[in-house]
């Protein structure tokens, strides 16, 4: 279907060298610019971040810091931008809450107030979540085939209950590996795969407060297990011990555990903390 545009529309996406809009800079930017008429223009730009890319930036994107060199920075290209954006619409893929606070950042700091207020900003994945929903009476319908009203009570536990184990069967017999062609639509009826796939997050504790980071021997490279996977410890991620290893930071700063435990912190957070200081009491 033909977009009916009153301007031109440029469809993005950047790759960064992070998610932090202060400390990270794009290192890729690639549009299309779709004009009333049809016509189609499209460009991709690899960008000098003027910093290191992480490890696993690079991983992830395929853009290494040897691939930045001698590309122009965002600032040497931001005016010839500006004015190739000048009067246009823009989409992308959780763009909104992404990609355009990136972008204008990036212009600011280019000296250029390039004002998204005027632009009309279209986001693919605000459209996906709102038309298919993505609520308990959506994946009953989905994956059990009925309505839900049709079936339980609204906002009762017991019914939602019921609903949730007919959902989760409903899963594991549409993704049967025995009856899907798709392998990469395999779900194997395994707790521990359930539970892993689930996960979204690499919290330790609910509030993530503690995370799970890499183990680093005395050099800062990652300690490897005997099957070669890196092996994890848990983190500070919050504060003046961000990134620190929980175990180190409770051998030379104790006090720190008190002031957590007195502090404004979730049940769970200390009870957390309280078992891995219990733990490293018994491993001295």
């Amino acid at each position: 279907m033909k977009l009916k545009l009153t301007k031109p529309l440029i469809v993005f996406d950047l790759e960064t060298t992070g998610l932090d809009l202060v400390k990270d800079r794009i290192i890729q930017l690639s549009y299309i610019k779709v004009f009333p008429d049809g016509k189609e223009l499209r460009h991709n730009e690899i960008v000098n971040p003027g910093k290191d890319i992480p490890k696993e930036v690079s991983e992830l994107t395929g853009i290494t810091n040897d691939d930045v060199k001698g590309k122009p920075t965002f600032k040497a290209l931001a005016g010839t931008l500006s004015e190739e954006f000048k009067g246009c619409d823009f989409a992308g893929f959780n763009s909104n809450h992404f990609d355009i606070p990136m972008l204008a950042e990036e212009f600011l700091r280019a000296g250029i107030d390039f004002d998204f207020s005027k632009c009309r900003l279209i986001d693919a994945q605000a459209i996906y979540h709102k038309m298919e929903r993505r609520n308990l009476a959506a994946a009953y319908k989905f994956y059990c085939g009925r309505a839900m009203e049709d079936d339980f009570e609204a906002h009762r536990a017991d019914q939602d209950t019921e609903a949730t184990y007919r959902v989760l069967m409903g899963q594991l017999d549409k993704y049967n590996p025995e009856t899907e062609p798709d392998p990469e639509r395999h779900l194997p009826n395994d707790m521990d795969f359930l539970a892993d796939f689930s996960r979204h997050n690499n919290n330790v504790d609910f509030a993530g407060r503690i995370v799970w980071g890499e183990m680093k021997d005395n050099k800062g490279q990652p300690v490897k297990d005997k099957d070669g996977n890196i092996k994890k410890i848990e983190v500070f991620n919050f504060g003046k011990h961000k990134g620190e290893p929980v175990a180190t930071v409770l051998r030379y700063d104790p006090g720190y555990y008190s002031w957590i435990l007195g502090g404004d912190f979730t049940y769970n957070t200390k009870q957390v903390l309280t078992r891995i200081r219990l733990r490293e009491s018994k491993l001295r």
